[in-house]
């Protein structure tokens, strides 16, 4: 399996009383689909995975192959602290045919390179799928490194890319000249032309959410055509977006995205709270701005 182009970390959409919405979640997956993301992901951490039970990931991920078929890409979070756990969930994923997992670092426990390598290559052995890693140290408090790269590609031809999400260009750099068979895909928003510049192929990327089509621009002008020029136009006009969803509610953000976008997102689960009026408003003036710019660096305007 080759990882290109867009994956939309699928957002999870709650009823009024905090059930999550199957019927809404559905006209999400078949709002991306008919937009053209290469693939979706479920229990990433913009679908707030944290906040479901075992019950309901098991169900949304069931779900999401019944409504997806092979019309696009199906990538499963296995995401837990436990590893017994996350070995639970890639086999939910094989029994439902999934194409791929996703695989991150056990959040809190803080691992060794070593035990970290172990925890993945458990999990892969569970799967026996192709695995997208996620390198989040921001969240988990441990970054994958060369001895976890060297210990995993070494064991398995199934991790075969990684979300790379630490924010450092070092990290790219070593991920691109020294571990070329892993696929880089983009984890860091505000660095998507430096990864496009190395060699990147696909972009996660939960803005994709509710801006499917520019979210595809910026990778068409980069990964496909290799137009730089207007992949830097275009990646100007997003940073705005960027910059708001770093604000520090950042699923609020894109779970309201979405309602601009004409879904019903419903609200989030604690400890998350909403986000505020005037933070609504703030994120349609951005939003609006965006498509805007993005049409017309499409359409030939400088």
């Amino acid at each position: 399996m080759k990882f290109e182009g867009i994956y939309t970390p699928a957002i999870t959409p709650l009823k009024a009383d905090g059930s999550i919405d199957q019927s809404a979640f559905a006209e999400v997956l078949e709002y991306l689909i008919a937009q053209g993301v290469h693939g979706i992901i479920i229990a990433g951490s913009t679908g707030e995975y944290y906040a479901h039970t075992p019950q309901e990931r098991v169900e949304l991920a069931t779900l999401a192959k019944e409504i997806i078929g092979a019309r696009t890409q199906l990538v499963i979070g296995t995401g837990a602290i436990r590893t017994e756990e996350s070995v639970e969930y890639a086999k939910v994923a094989r029994t439902i045919k999934a194409d791929a997992i996703l695989v991150g670092t056990p959040p809190y426990a803080l691992p060794t390179e070593r035990e970290n390598a172990a925890h993945a290559l458990a999990i892969d052995q569970a799967a026996g799928l192709p695995i997208m890693l996620y390198n989040y140290p921001g969240r988990m408090g441990m970054s994958m490194g060369r001895e976890f790269f060297n210990l995993v590609t070494q064991a398995s031809k199934n991790f075969v890319a990684i979300k790379e999400s630490s924010g450092q260009t070092g990290q790219l750099h070593m991920l691109a000249r020294e571990f070329s068979g892993v696929s880089l895909s983009c984890g860091w928003d505000d660095q998507a032309l430096e990864f496009f510049a190395w060699g990147a192929r696909s972009w996660v990327c939960a803005g994709s959410n509710f801006l499917p089509r520019e979210h595809i621009a910026l990778y068409q002008a980069c990964a496909v055509e290799k137009d730089f020029d207007k992949g830097r136009r275009i990646m100007s006009a997003m940073l705005p977006l960027m910059d708001f969803l770093e604000g520090g509610k950042f699923v609020q953000s894109i779970k309201h995205g979405c309602a601009l976008a004409g879904l019903s997102p419903g609200g989030v689960r604690a400890p998350l709270q909403g986000l505020e009026e005037s933070a609504q408003q703030a994120l349609q003036t951005v939003v609006s701005r965006l498509k805007s710019d993005v049409a017309a660096i499409l359409g030939g305007a400088a």
